[in-house]
């Protein structure tokens, strides 16, 4: 049987496209400093990746490269690599321009919304997130704020076509904001004015029958009735969701505790913690961990030292408690940018640097539950990573030259560094 001429030519074509297409994408990434994201850094290492997985590490004078191994190898010359650092508890990819409510996409009406989810809101084209990426923020917690329960934070990388493709994890956890025990009266401005909120424990117990109504609706049978609140609660008690508990205050700490212990909670982590080290023996013993408050901060109180701020990581460090850096606060998305040097200052104040690049890394990726695939250089993790030209937790030599994402190269410049390239060359000051 005679195959014509054009059908033989058209499969030998699909053969030779699919022979291209199946070709293993593999990349050596030569003599690199690696900051391994797990407290310990590798001189003069080599970093080999297959798609989109980290497949080799080893000492550059431990092999010999074999070319013809690699598609491509890049002679990194010594210069930093670090695992990908996350901007957790963020509205990155939720917010443009704080000053116009149509670009911001994180705030919903209602007090208990588990139910509102941000991983269909996602933009993926958001500029602030082109340019905290080129920091080296390649994963971000998308966090929904405000009211009592604000809805449940989904995690993506920082480039991608749309959400769906930028999607880590869909709905990671529920966030709570626990009741404020402390109000300042319209005339009171000072610490010593404070006084205990009246609404405090009514408040705390409103929160807490909500979850044994969402607890006990999570044990009845499939053919009751549909309550959307509570169905996206239901993995909470079951350990697959976390609860973020967002609190500052001693007494909001120590209450979180003991109601986690009350409401079969599993998985529970403080954002804020600012107090934490006013009861660090109790967060210890609680196992609880903590994304830990702005660290570009100045103290709350009067009688603070003014770099408490500052050394609350090594605080933290020294008690053992697994903390990570986040940048919750006034302009939060574009500040994320600054996550680095959150912590740099926190390595000036007495953290080792090595844990200063975990408590932004594989800290981060093991509190929000992607430590498996994310936040450290290992064999078998994601091939997430960046360069840099020196180190990347000062502001002077953040410099990145190579960022991978999922495998992918990702431009390292963003269209703030274009402007500024083209401005120069116009006035002839390059």
């Amino acid at each position: 049987m005679k195959i014509p001429f054009k059908k033989l030519l058209l499969v030998c074509c699909f053969l030779s496209l699919q022979h291209v297409f199946c070709q293993k994408n593999r990349i050596l990434f030569h003599n690199a400093t690696v900051h391994t994201g797990l407290g310990t850094v590798l001189k003069n290492t080599s970093v080999g990746i297959e798609n989109n997985k980290i497949v080799f590490l080893q000492n550059i004078f431990s092999f010999k490269i074999d070319s013809t191994k690699w598609n491509k190898i890049i002679d990194l010359n010594e210069q930093a690599l670090y695992p990908a650092f996350v901007s957790s508890n963020s509205t990155l990819g939720l917010t443009e321009i704080d000053a116009v409510r149509a670009t911001l996409d994180f705030h919903d009406v209602g007090k208990m919304n588990p139910h509102i989810r941000t991983a269909t809101t996602f933009n993926t084209d958001s500029k602030v997130l082109q340019t905290v990426l080129t920091n080296g923020i390649l994963i971000v917690q998308a966090t929904p704020k405000g009211n009592t329960i604000s809805g449940s934070s989904s995690i993506f990388f920082s480039n991608g076509w749309n959400w769906e493709d930028a999607l880590i994890k869909a709905d990671d956890g529920i966030h709570v904001h626990w009741p404020n025990p402390i109000q300042f009266k319209k005339e009171q401005k000072k610490d010593n004015d404070l006084t205990q909120d009246e609404n405090y424990l009514k408040e705390c117990e409103e929160l807490e029958l909500f979850f044994k109504s969402a607890y006990h609706y999570s044990l009845q049978k499939k053919d009751q009735d549909l309550d959307l609140r509570f169905e996206a609660m239901k993995d909470l008690f079951n350990g697959n969701k976390k609860v973020y508990f967002h609190a500052n205050h001693v007494r909001q700490l120590l209450d979180i505790i003991a109601f986690v212990k009350e409401n079969h909670i599993k998985n529970p982590v403080f954002i804020g913690g600012y107090e934490s080290y006013l009861c660090l023996d109790r967060i210890r013993d609680s196992e609880i961990p903590i994304l830990l408050t702005r660290v570009h901060s100045l103290p709350s109180h009067d009688d603070e030292a003014i770099d408490l701020p500052y050394r609350l990581p090594y605080l933290l460090f020294k008690q053992g408690i697994l903390f990570g850096l986040q940048n919750e606060g006034d302009m939060e998305a574009m500040n994320a940018r600054n996550i680095p040097f959150l912590a740099g200052t926190a390595m000036a104040y007495g953290l080792p640097e090595e844990e200063a690049i975990k408590a932004i890394s594989f800290n981060v990726c093991k509190i929000i539950g992607i430590d498996k695939d994310f936040g450290s250089i290992e064999i078998g993790k994601n091939a997430t990573f960046f360069v840099s030209k020196g180190s990347a937790l000062d502001m002077k030599t953040n410099q990145l030259s190579h960022i991978l994402i999922n495998g992918n190269f990702v431009k390292v410049e963003n269209f703030q560094k274009e402007l500024y390239n083209k401005y120069m060359e116009k006035y002839g000051l390059e």
